[in-house]
């Protein structure tokens, strides 16, 4: 087989957030794009390979990033659109193998031992989640195969963009010895700039030197550590991880928002709109978060866990505008707030206060009412009265939505065939 003694798979999404933009403003195709905050304050948070051609990388000032590229298109960029899109890419994962480790939003490891037999040997795996990730989700997505997470992840860097990499075991080493001393992992700037001191430059000059000089020189962990990649021993297993169960709502203002008061009344319309929710699906919350994005775009999360998990409006509201009011914010101008429901439990099997006071037990009481009059008489039928009046900031038709609810936008693209660049070492 092509991939025989490979079980361990690295898929990296190419350039996401900004494949991501391209793919809502297809007109930007084949152009420079960089997503990230506009201003002098403004940081790369992504770019397509056409930007990356003039120097742009992420992290570094737009401002920088667009006299080096005065051409690039700056989009602000959407996190709850890339948390849908990356959410549905783990989907197909998991559809393929349930060991799936996610690293963050576009990249995971998959160990397909178990689906050979049903979907072809990993290279083939590798081939068909590079079509199927193209064909649903528009964009595109590099694959590392290799018999242990660390030689595949260099073989999805090696691959891009938009390609796939096979190294064998019998090829580790003639793949592995001739990258920089760099390309390991647990190795900075500062272990780097000591490794070139010693003229150790390639993985190949790390890995014959004595494992005890190695220690000496930085460590005696980091150099065991160093020792054993270098010679491409990387004992460590896919380690699955389940999605989070979590539900939100979120609401962007027509205009940028600077009255506290206007922003209390928001958490609390969220904070109704996501317990309602909870109590929809019979889950309560163990952790409460916020959302807060800024007039530059520039976000900020807080989070707060419980100490007893609930599926009450006015309690999730409590929580979190004590999280907004420690954030200190001085008429700061914000142009987007949420509240979010996280670590979710069943509400049958979770464990309950055992004595409710009584203003508690009425809010659920008043909450599963207002729950039921919904059901007759439709959403918004009973509601707190501060929310019968929304401030004239608030936008008219929208009403934050459930986060996840929100619809991808899937303009027409061409069916891609399962080809592409792919090679073995």
């Amino acid at each position: 087989m092509r991939a025989e003694g490979c079980t361990v798979l690295h898929v990296d999404m190419d350039a996401f957030f900004a494949s991501v933009e391209v793919r809502r403003h297809p007109e930007l195709a084949g152009t420079p794009v960089i997503v990230g905050g506009a201003g002098n304050r403004g940081v790369v948070t992504s770019a397509t390979y056409e930007a990356r051609r003039y120097g742009v990388h992420a992290a570094m000032p737009t401002a920088r990033a667009l006299r080096l590229c005065p051409t690039a298109t700056v989009l602000p960029g959407d996190m709850g659109l890339y948390a849908e899109v990356s959410r549905s890419v783990m989907a197909l994962f998991r559809s393929i193998t349930p060991l799936v480790e996610p690293l963050s939003l576009d990249e995971a490891f998959l160990d397909v031992a178990g689906a050979g037999r049903r979907l072809g040997d990993a290279a083939e795996i590798g081939e068909y989640i590079r079509a199927r990730v193209f064909d649903e989700q528009g964009i595109t997505c590099s694959v590392g195969v290799a018999p242990t997470k660390f030689v595949a992840k260099l073989a999805s860097t090696a691959s891009k963009p938009d390609g796939l990499l096979v190294v064998r075991p019998a090829e580790v080493m003639d793949f592995l010895h001739p990258l920089p001393v760099g390309a390991l992992w647990g190795v900075g700037p500062k272990t780097e700039e000591q490794l070139l001191r010693l003229g150790l430059r390639t993985v190949g000059d790390l890995a014959h030197v004595p494992a005890r000089t190695l220690q000496r020189a930085v460590g005696a962990a980091a150099g065991s550590h160093l020792h054993e990649l270098a010679w491409g021993r990387d004992p460590r297993r896919v380690v699955p991880d389940e999605p989070e169960r979590s539900t939100g709502a979120e609401e962007t203002f027509a205009t940028d928002v600077d009255d506290p008061q206007v922003i209390h009344r928001e958490l609390l319309r969220l904070a109704e709109r996501t317990a309602g929710r909870l109590r929809s699906v019979g889950a309560l919350a163990r952790t409460v978060s916020i959302k807060v994005r800024f007039a530059d775009f520039a976000t900020i999360t807080r989070s707060r866990t419980l100490a007893v998990p609930t599926d009450v409006g006015q309690e999730l509201y409590d929580t979190a505008r004590t999280l907004f009011d420690a954030l200190g914010l001085d008429r700061a101008r914000i142009r987007l707030v949420g509240v979010r429901a996280e670590r979710l439990v069943d509400a049958d099997s979770a464990p309950r206060q055992l004595e409710l006071g009584a203003r508690e037990h009425g809010r659920r009481e008043a909450e599963l009412a207002a729950d039921r009059a919904a059901r007759r008489f439709g959403a918004g039928a009973v509601r707190p009265a501060t929310l019968l009046h929304r401030d004239r900031w608030a936008r008219g038709e929208g009403d934050g939505g459930l986060a996840a609810s929100r619809p991808i936008p899937r303009p027409e693209r061409p069916r891609r065939p399962i080809s592409g660049r792919s090679e073995a070492v």
